[in-house]
């Protein structure tokens, strides 16, 4: 829940939190994401789809994760307006539900999709010669994005039933989570996300890369100059990797879970319910900043892509081509 006001839960129902500091955080927090992830985002769609004649598995994955991160910073414009204005949600119901929709779609989203990203970085580095690895192409990889995307909108799909407008000290506001009388209700479906969408997918992301991190740390003269440049590769994406689990995913969701606990709770003291929502609330900019993080992962880990005149160059020729019916 995102407010500064009255807090009726169920037990807890003449607390009133102070969060003033979240009404300057987010705004500047959101406008940065904004702005940058944008830029970065559209850069990268733009540079895949005019540059690569042939897709790659890999790229697939970047250019769904690039389209995730663009439909949510899409959103970003009603939650500045929202927190600039303390809380005050004059856009209505629809419109606070999709906000907080896209949200956590973009947020286990871009779970799966870095976790797609790595099972394919392990297999092409563990089991290089493996039929899998030989015979699964992009259109193997196009069938993983729409299970992805499919399985996304089911496990969010219940945002739209608890996020929801309501009035406090004469405001309309847009809940979060939910509503504090279904803080309760929230509760299973809020820990199960967690589990399902972050922690299963985590373990697993661990365990490829305790795998990967064995056979990279082979001497050099045991691999070829090919492979050499693979594992450079292959490591500069474990290490992006985890910067963005550890700095968007992990606290986010820490301090979401032990929020959900104490929320649920009876009769909690107001000081420890506020504690609690302050840590959950001051780490809803980190997992943004995900948006921002997943084309610097793109850029470090793709030989061929680069910020540089020529780029941009070539993607304004294709766009010009395209304008005049020709073909990128």
């Amino acid at each position: 829940m995102e407010n500064s006001t009255s807090v009726p839960l169920l037990g807890n129902s003449g607390c009133t939190f102070q969060e003033k500091f979240k009404n300057i955080l987010l705004p500047i927090t959101y406008t940065v994401v904004l702005v940058l992830g944008m830029v970065l985002n559209l850069t990268m769609v733009v540079h895949i789809w005019f540059s690569h004649k042939v897709l790659t598995k890999n790229t697939i994955y970047m250019l769904n994760l690039a389209i995730a991160d663009v439909l949510y910073v899409c959103s970003l414009p009603l939650l500045i307006y929202n927190y600039i204005h303390m809380d005050y949600w004059p856009f209505g119901e629809i419109a606070c539900k999709a906000v907080r929709f896209l949200f956590y779609a973009n947020l286990h989203g871009s779970i799966l999709f870095l976790t797609c990203i790595s099972l394919q970085r392990y297999i092409g580095i563990c089991y290089p010669l493996s039929l899998w690895h030989k015979k699964r192409g992009p259109r193997f990889a196009w069938m993983v994005c729409g299970l992805v995307w499919v399985f996304v909108l089911v496990e969010c799909a219940p945002t739209w039933r608890f996020a929801t407008t309501g009035v406090q000290r004469n405001r309309t506001v847009c809940y979060d989570l939910s509503s504090p009388e279904f803080s309760r209700h929230y509760f299973p479906y809020g820990i199960a996300l967690t589990v399902v969408g972050f922690a299963i997918p985590f373990v697993g992301l661990l365990a490829c890369y305790c795998s990967m991190v064995v056979v990279l740390s082979k001497p050099d003269h045991l691999l070829g100059l090919a492979n050499q440049q693979k594992r450079s590769r292959a490591l500069r994406m474990v290490v992006i990797v985890a910067i963005v689990f550890v700095i968007s995913f992990v606290p986010f969701h820490l301090t979401k879970t032990m929020y959900l606990v104490v929320r649920a709770g009876r009769s909690v003291p107001c000081e420890t319910l506020q504690r609690f929502a302050w840590a959950y609330k001051s780490t809803r900019p980190l997992a943004s900043m995900n948006s921002v993080l997943d084309p610097i992962l793109f850029y470090f880990t793709h030989k061929n892509f680069t910020l540089g005149p020529r780029t941009l160059m070539r993607m304004v020729n294709a766009t010009e081509k395209i304008g005049k019916g020709g073909k990128p």
